[in-house]
């Protein structure tokens, strides 16, 4: 099963996007509020995939953190709750913001989430409640920005996602790194990697 996917923005729609790894389009489903923060077409992502299998299709659903994915797993444990209302679920509010609704058992703040109705409410808060709360304290860990060795390693397969090789891809990593710094949004570090790319012949 595909666990994680490197690559580049192809395309974004209303609901889902196109990732391209190594010429290969594949189509992930994502929350709206992740959607939104994808980064542009053309620009370089790494997202956590969980696949899907049914009878007539084998789906992709993508998160941009471990918190999210754990989330979407939570919820799709509940009955009745597939992946795409588990989706429509994380599009309405953010993932700590949702924990902490659900461990403390706010339906009404729920049901105010488009698409989500009052039995779909109190099945969330009745199955998920304390499992929740412990999803609150991990979400505050996962706040801290991500090790640098991480950053560099996602950088370095992205470009070579590219075509670039990979003694070029690490030089440039470690150029994109010491200018803007390691603690440096991952499409900085990728644009300024990619000046030093283009500035050097092949």
């Amino acid at each position: 099963m595909i666990a994680a996917l490197r690559g580049v923005v192809l395309e974004k729609n209303l609901n889902d996007a196109v990732l391209d790894v190594n010429g290969i389009g594949y189509r992930v489903f994502f929350s709206l509020l992740t959607l939104s923060r994808l980064p542009d077409e053309g620009q370089a992502v790494h997202v956590r995939v969980r696949t899907v299998v049914r009878d007539d299709a084998l789906d992709l659903y993508g998160f941009l953190s471990q918190i999210e994915e754990q989330m979407f797993l939570l919820l799709t444990s509940v009955s009745h709750v597939g992946p795409k209302l588990a989706l429509t679920v994380m599009s309405g509010l953010e993932i700590e913001e949702l924990a902490k609704a659900i461990g403390r058992g706010e339906v009404n703040r729920l049901t105010q989430i488009h698409g989500v109705g009052r039995k779909t409410a109190e099945r969330l808060v009745l199955e998920l409640r304390e499992k929740a709360k412990a999803l609150v304290l991990e979400a505050k860990a996962e706040e801290a920005v991500r090790p640098a060795a991480a950053a560099k390693s996602d950088l370095i397969s992205a470009l070579v996602n590219l075509g670039y090789k990979p003694a070029q891809a690490e030089h440039a990593a470690d150029l994109a790194t010491a200018a803007a710094g390691a603690d440096a949004p991952f499409e900085l570090l990728f644009r300024e990697a990619l000046k030093r790319l283009r500035a050097v012949p092949a």
